[in-house]
């Protein structure tokens, strides 16, 4: 896959001042984004690291559906906090099957199914993420080893598939509301989501 590198910049947020940099699929124009703090230097600690797989709804609108805004957000504050880190933006909307048919697999939703049920109902898988786009970016900072910010063990089994060490997973859990909690009660129990 020429998958690459593009541009990166300065980008102020109110969790302070990342740097955003993009990376690019030029068969398919495909594109991902990091938001990295202090990367430039090495460092012998294990990289705070978190896959952020695209939210339009969670991320930009407030959904109350999931808790992806509020994991992005703290995991920002994380960052920060911490003082060096990378966050992975990835556009796989909808646990990669488009927001279309995340549209769709919400009226579903809507009519009683769960997640996982409303993409089988349409003939969809409940998971498409991929993640080999990782190791271009990650090898772009130079991370070896992984603090990884997840509840998800497909993603820590990922990146050790692409070669990284995962030395440490940290979980995250933030966002729970009465809108949500069958969401999250499906990742956990259906899905194996860890506490």
């Amino acid at each position: 896959m020429p998958f690459q590198f593009v541009a990166c910049s300065k980008l102020p947020t109110q969790y302070g001042t990342f740097d955003i940099s993009v990376f690019e699929d030029a068969d398919t124009g495909e594109e991902h984004v990091a938001l990295s703090l202090n990367m430039a230097e090495p460092d012998e600690q294990p990289v705070l690291l978190r896959l952020h797989s695209e939210c339009l709804t969670g991320d930009a609108f407030g959904s109350l559906r999931c808790d992806c805004g509020p994991q992005l957000q703290a995991t920002l504050q994380l960052v920060q906090k911490h003082g060096r880190g990378v966050i992975l933006y990835l556009r796989q909307e909808g646990r990669g099957i488009g927001l279309p048919n995340k549209i769709r697999a919400y009226a579903l939703q809507d009519q009683g199914h769960d997640t996982l049920d409303a993409n089988l109902m349409l003939g969809l898988p409940a998971d498409a993420r991929t993640y080999e786009m990782c190791k271009t970016m990650l090898d772009h900072f130079a991370v070896q080893q992984i603090n990884l910010i997840t509840n998800n063990p497909a993603k820590q089994k990922a990146l050790q598939d692409l070669g990284f060490e995962v030395i440490q997973r940290t979980p995250l859990h933030v966002g729970y509301n009465p809108f949500n909690a069958g969401y999250i009660s499906t990742k956990r129990e259906r899905m194996g989501h860890l506490e």
